[in-house]
């Protein structure tokens, strides 16, 4: 008979709850949710092996364990630290955090230019919000930032390695999503960069998948790319019988036009299940997906503010007799499927 795994008590900024053995910091704090999760910028949850990368999430580790309640000497990677029983965490609590925190964003912004007002990830940039929370008022840094050219690494997406964090998410997805990788991180220190061999494509069925994982619009959809403001669009959740993913999308209305497909992504902008390039690119007609419902949008987040609450019927069909058409008979396969 198999012995009960033991779970270990942790408490974080004054909320205990119980875990798994190997849980990390970071997904504890998840389990609990609200304000106390420290932020993510290179760590996700789909993806084997990330995180340790951009030290957003370091918290202070104030009691080790029961067994020994020595605090760790440093602040820690949440993403990458396990809990131990016992284990007392500051995150918020802890004016080292917040101080560590506002010079970790500091950082990041060194070489990050301020075109948000012409960036395409406006309005669902983790690093904007990241900057709103924990940033400084200005930067210290007077030197040059480094520049690059936009490159295509593919006939749908760009890369605009001048807002890149070197997250390396985009990696990973093409390490554990493809069959072969064909771009990565070239040079070393402040000369690293996200690039391709001599220029290379990336022409997987997967590879679109490195747009999403993105926080920031380093890796932009060239079929998306200045269409339109996200908070201009209304989302809403789709699918479709596909042979090579799941099927189940977002779909991004600019009133009747689908303009954007993208991954349904959960609370931590994480998407709950990696779609192909045939869904994501080749497939922005209504009648061809079954609508769902409105997409969840947080009332803080900007996309809200435009927004379907329902379908009675969809906005996007309710004025289009053909797209209403096309609708019913697609909810009548729906039905026959169930």
């Amino acid at each position: 008979m198999a012995e009960e795994v033991q779970n270990f008590k942790v408490t974080i900024d004054g909320i205990t709850i119980e875990v798994a053995p190997g849980t990390t910091i970071l997904n504890a704090a998840r389990q609990i949710g609200g304000e106390i999760v420290p932020p993510a910028m290179c760590y996700y949850s789909k993806l084997e092996g990330t995180g340790g990368k951009c030290r957003t999430c370091l918290v202070k580790v104030s009691k080790g364990s029961e067994k020994d309640p020595r605090p760790m000497p440093k602040l820690v990677a949440s993403c990458r630290t396990t809990v131990m029983d016992g284990m007392e965490v500051l995150n918020i609590t802890s004016p080292d955090v917040v101080d560590a925190r506002k010079a970790v964003v500091e950082m990041l912004l060194i070489n990050h230019p301020l075109d948000c007002p012409v960036c395409d990830q406006a309005g669902e940039c983790k690093l904007q919000d990241l900057s709103y929370e924990h940033g400084a008022e200005k930067t210290r840094y007077e030197f040059e930032r480094r520049t690059f050219e936009r490159i295509d690494i593919g006939d749908k997406i760009q890369l605009h390695m001048n807002r890149c964090i070197l997250c390396y998410r985009c990696v990973y997805v093409a390490n554990q999503l493809t069959n072969k990788r064909e771009h990565g991180i070239l040079f070393r220190g402040d000369h690293a960069e996200i690039s391709t061999y001599i220029h290379e494509a990336l022409d997987h069925d997967f590879i679109g998948n490195v747009i999403d994982v993105c926080p920031v619009g380093a890796l932009t959809d060239k079929t998306f790319r200045f269409k339109n403001r996200v908070w201009f669009t209304k989302p809403v959740d789709a699918h479709r019988d596909c042979p090579k993913c799941s099927g189940k999308v977002t779909l991004w209305y600019k009133g009747p036009d689908v303009i954007r497909v993208t991954g349904r992504k959960d609370e931590y902008n994480e998407v709950d299940e990696f779609i192909c390039d045939t869904c994501r690119f080749e497939t922005k007609r209504t009648d061809e997906w079954i609508l769902d419902e409105p997409t969840k949008i947080s009332d803080q987040s900007v996309i809200a503010s435009n927004h379907y609450h329902q379908f009675d019927p969809p906005s996007v069909i309710k004025d289009n007799p053909v797209l209403q058409e096309a609708n019913v008979e697609q909810l009548a396969r729906s039905e026959k499927l169930k």
